[in-house]
Formats: C-alpha cells, sequence, structure tokens
C-alpha cells in the first residue's frame, strides 16, 4: 500500500467487515454497505485524477504492478528467449527475445523485475549488468540483420552501479546500445511500462515511438537521487520529481513521448487486461505505420528526435 493510499485502504477493509455480515438480519446494512462503496468509489476519483508526479513514480514502482513478462506472455507468441551477451554470461534482469504480435516476426527486449523477493534478487531488481544490455545489443542486431522490427518494455530503476559492473564496462555498454539503437535500420517500437531510470532505460529506450503508460515515468535520474544531490537529503523527492517533468504528460507535452495509454483508477495492478489490449494496440498501430517506411529514412528520422530532445529557445 502506497501512503497517498491509506484513506481507501481504511475504507475497503471496512467495506469486507460488513460484507461478512448477514445483510438478513439486518435491514439498513445494505444500505449502508452501498453507501460506503458509492463513498470510496468517489474517493477513488478524487485521489487518481489529480496524482502528483511523486505518486506517479510511487504507482509505476508499485510491486504488482504488471512487468515486462507479463506484456510478453499476453501480447505475444510463438516467443523464443535469447540468453547470453557471447561474452560475459547472461543477465537475468534483461529480456531478449524472438515473438510475433498480430502476425509480425519482431525482436523483443525488456528490463525484467521480479515477482516476488527471490526473483528480484536473481534479477537485480530489474537494474541490468552490461552483459544485460551487451545481450540486448545483440538483439539489436539480429532484428536488423533479419529485418524485424524491434519493441522494447522499460521498467527499470537504473543500471546497476556496483563496482563489478563497472569493472565488466558498465558505461562502454550503454554507450554501444546507444550507438545501435540511433543506426539501427529498422523500426524500433519504445513502451514505458513502469519506472524509466537514467541511462539503464536509455540503453533499450530510444527509438521511432516512445508508448507511455499513464503512471509510467522515464527521467534522466530519479527524483530521490536528485534531491541528494541538490538538498543532500533524499527527503525532498516530491519536490524533484515535479521539477523533473518525469511523467507521461510531461512527456507527452516535450514532444519526446508520442501517445499515453490510459491506466484504470489506481494504476495497470488493479486491473490489467484493458491496460494489455490498449498496449497491444498501440504497439500494432505503431509497427504499422513504421513499417511503409524505408529504412535510411527511418534513421534518419530517429536522429531528428535524438537531436531535437533538450533544444534551448531563447525568449525576446
Amino acid at each position: 500500500m502506497m501512503e497517498f493510499e491509506r484513506p481507501i485502504v481504511e475504507l475497503e477493509r471496512q467495506l469486507e467487515d460488513l460484507k461478512r455480515l448477514d445483510v438478513s438480519g439486518q435491514p439498513g446494512l445494505a444500505e449502508e454497505i452501498a453507501q460506503l462503496e458509492a463513498e470510496i468509489e468517489m474517493l477513488k476519483e478524487a485521489l487518481y485524477s489529480a496524482l502528483t508526479p511523486w505518486e506517479r513514480v510511487q504507482i509505476a514502482r508499485h510491486p504488482e504492478r504488471p512487468k515486462t513478462q507479463d506484456y510478453v506472455e499476453v501480447l505475444f507468441t510463438d516467443v523464443v528467449e535469447l540468453r547470453g551477451d557471447r561474452a560475459y554470461g547472461d543477465d537475468e534482469a534483461m529480456f531478449a527475445g524472438l515473438a510475433t504480435i498480430d502476425g509480425v516476426r519482431c525482436v523483443v527486449l525488456g528490463h525484467r523485475k521480479g515477482k516476488n523477493t527471490s526473483e528480484n534478487i536473481r534479477r537485480n531488481f530489474g537494474s541490468p549488468h552490461p552483459e544485460g544490455f551487451r545481450k540486448a545489443r545483440r538483439a539489436m542486431l539480429l532484428a536488423e540483420k533479419f529485418h524485424l522490427p524491434v519493441v522494447s518494455f522499460l521498467d527499470t530503476a537504473g543500471a546497476y552501479p556496483g563496482i563489478e559492473a563497472e569493472e565488466r564496462g558498465q558505461a562502454w555498454a550503454i554507450a554501444e546500445c546507444l550507438e545501435t539503437l540511433a543506426g539501427l535500420a529498422t523500426p524500433v517500437v519504445v513502451v514505458g511500462i513502469g519506472e524509466g531510470g537514467s541511462g539503464g532505460a536509455l540503453a533499450i529506450g530510444f527509438g521511432d515511438r516512445l508508448i507511455m503508460l499513464e503512471n509510467a515515468y522515464y527521467s534522466v535520474i530519479s527524483p530521490e537521487m536528485c534531491s541528494l544531490i541538490l538538498f543532500k537529503d533524499p527527503q525532498h523527492a516530491a519536490e524533484t520529481a515535479s521539477a523533473l517533468r518525469l511523467t507521461a504528460a510531461d512527456l507527452l507535452d516535450l514532444g519526446i513521448a508520442d501517445e499515453v495509454v490510459e491506466e484504470p483508477l489506481g494504476g495497470a495492478h488493479r486491473d490489467p487486461a484493458p491496460v494489455f489490449a490498449r498496449v497491444e494496440d498501440a504497439i500494432v498501430r505503431a509497427l504499422r505505420e513504421l513499417a511503409k517506411v524505408p529504412a535510411d529514412e527511418l534513421v534518419g528520422r530517429r536522429q531528428e528526435r535524438l537531436a531535437a530532445i533538450g533544444r534551448a529557445a531563447v525568449r525576446e
């Protein structure tokens, strides 16, 4: 439970307690239950229609939020996972594979978090090591070689910053991914499904279309780390989250994202089915549109997109 949801959770618990009682013996109980249900819905509407950027970050991090492996399982068929970077080993924090969506064969990439403690430890909580990025780059090159589009799912707090990762060339591996994506002669569709933290997300998160879920975020730095740098204290995360312009709506307004996928009140974890359907529709539409663009023009447009990010304008 997220702290800002506490009032709703407490009312929902009261509602569950009331529903356990025998309605037949208490004439006014059914009416009380109906009133409480209406109150909960009104509170949800008021709360979730005015979320702050920091609250959206918390929803993006919700442990029950659908993960890359869920989207792969529901949206794609004929999935063949690719493992290993052909240099050091495999990294479970990064998914790479071949799959089919709406009849289109493609390469799928995605940060992979766990659904329980043991999985999260094994997958490093979705923060890839260099071998994870090298595996992703290997899959990108396969996509180009066999003329397959790339679909990439973003959900990471960032690349793993440990000493062993640096010793194995973390920054180099990320840079090579960026270089490869910038010139990849095949369509690249990116979907932000949760967290999008720094270079760890950018390494597989730059393409021809950026589709963001309503409560996902994409940022150069986490709100906590930004707060720590600016204020020497992570407690200003709510303030820095607003300043970073990291929400899906912000990215759409800045011209970085192309589309925002609506989520149910409270987040995608509350009712994943319609979210899966909307994401599939957005991916399929993007792939169909991009398939009509010649490869050289596609690469040129992609590089123009990259060059346009962060341009400054001087007001008179």
